[in-house]
C-alpha cells in the first residue's frame, strides 16, 4: 500500500509568471527597459499621433468658433467698456483718424488711432444689443467688437460714417440687424456727443443706394455679412440718418485707397499664415516627442504630459485660423 502524503508537504505554487499571463509587462503594452524599440513602430506612432492631433485641430476649431470665441467677445468687450468710461471721464476718448501721443504734454505729437482703441457705444434698443466700437476693421479687430472703417468720419459728425460687425462667429453683435425696420432709432455715444440715429432701409448686393446725406447733414451704414451663419452669401447695409446736432469732422488722413484690403468688407488677413506655420511646426515637435515618450514612458503618460501642450496649441491655432475668413462673418 502507498501511505498518504504527509501533512507537511504542500502542493507547489503556481508559477506567478503564468497564474495571470494576461498581467505580464508585455502583454499590458508598457515599455520594457532595456529592450528597443523599432524604428518603424516609432514612425507608425508618430503617424497615428499626427492623425489624433489633426482630428482633435478640427474639432476644436469647430469648438472655438461655435462657442468658445463668443467668450472672447465677451471678455474683449468687457475690457474695452472699461477703457471706453475711463476715457470719456477723462476726455481723451479718439474723435478723429489721430490722437495726441501725450495729451498731457501742450503740443504733443499727434500719432494714428491704433487698431482696436475702443472710440464709441453703439445701443439698438430694437435688437438688445450694446457694443463698444472698436479702431479698425480687419478680422482680428472685429473678434473684439464692431469696428469703425478708418476712412470714414465718426458717427455723428459730418459726412459718412460706416460701422461693421460680425454676422455670427465672436458673440455676432451684428446678428439681427436684418430685423431692423425703417423709423427704428438707436445712438451712438462718442468723445463728442451723443448721437441719434434713424433707420432709412435696408439694402443688399446689388440694390440702389440712397442718395448721399445733404451737406452739413450725417449718415451712419451699418454693415455686416448677410445669408446662412458661418457660410455669407453677400453684404447687408442698414443706412441711417443723424437726427441730433452733427459735429465737426477733422481731416481725414487715409483714403479707400489706401485701406489695406483686410479692413474692407468680407476681407481677410492673409498675414494669419505667419503664425500658423510657426504653430504648426511646434505642434510637429511635440508629435515626434509624443512618439519617442510613447516608447519611453507607456502611452497614457505621454498623452497626459502633451495634451495641457496641446490643448494650447489647437485652440491658438483656430483662433489664427478663424482670421483668413471673411471679416465680417
Amino acid at each position: 500500500m502507498t501511505s498518504a502524503p504527509a501533512a507537511s508537504e504542500a502542493p507547489l505554487a503556481p508559477d506567478k509568471a503564468t497564474e495571470h499571463p494576461e498581467r505580464s509587462p508585455a502583454a499590458s503594452g508598457a515599455p520594457q527597459r532595456g529592450r528597443a524599440v523599432s524604428t518603424e513602430t516609432l514612425v507608425r506612432r508618430g503617424i497615428g499621433s499626427a492623425f489624433l492631433i489633426l482630428a482633435a485641430c478640427l474639432l476644436s476649431f469647430v469648438v472655438w468658433v461655435a462657442f468658445l470665441s463668443q467668450l472672447h467677445y465677451a471678455r474683449a468687450q468687457h475690457n474695452a467698456y472699461d477703457a471706453l468710461r475711463i476715457s470719456l471721464a477723462q476726455g481723451t476718448t479718439p474723435v478723429g483718424p489721430t490722437q495726441l501721443v501725450n495729451p498731457n504734454v501742450e503740443n504733443s505729437p499727434t500719432v494714428p488711432v491704433p487698431l482696436g482703441t475702443p472710440l464709441a457705444l453703439l445701443s439698438i434698443p430694437k435688437i438688445r444689443l450694446n457694443a463698444v466700437v472698436l479702431q479698425g476693421t480687419t478680422g482680428s479687430v472685429l473678434e473684439n467688437g464692431p469696428g469703425h472703417l478708418r476712412d470714414t468720419q465718426m458717427p455723428g459728425q459730418l459726412g459718412t460714417s460706416v460701422i461693421m460687425g460680425r454676422r455670427a462667429a465672436y458673440g455676432g453683435p451684428f446678428a439681427k440687424l436684418s430685423t431692423l425696420n425703417p423709423g427704428d432709432t438707436f445712438t451712438v455715444v462718442t468723445g463728442q456727443t451723443e448721437a441719434q440715429f434713424r433707420v432709412l432701409d435696408l439694402r443688399r448686393g446689388g440694390d440702389p443706394s440712397p442718395p448721399p446725406p445733404a451737406i452739413g447733414q450725417s449718415r451712419l451704414i451699418l454693415v455686416t455679412a448677410d445669408g446662412t451663419p458661418f457660410a455669407p452669401t453677400g453684404i447687408l447695409y442698414v443706412d441711417a440718418d443723424l437726427t441730433s446736432k452733427p459735429q465737426p469732422a477733422p481731416p481725414m488722413t487715409l483714403s479707400v485707397a489706401n485701406l489695406p484690403a483686410s479692413e474692407q468688407a468680407m476681407g481677410t488677413e492673409p498675414q494669419a499664415w505667419l503664425p500658423i506655420v510657426f504653430w504648426g511646426q511646434l505642434m510637429l515637435l511635440i508629435t515626434l516627442g509624443l512618439s519617442w515618450g510613447w516608447s519611453a514612458w507607456g502611452k497614457w503618460q505621454a498623452w497626459v504630459i502633451a495634451i495641457p501642450a496641446l490643448g494650447y496649441l489647437v485652440f491658438t491655432v483656430s483662433d489664427q485660423v478663424t482670421r483668413l475668413l471673411p471679416n465680417l462673418t
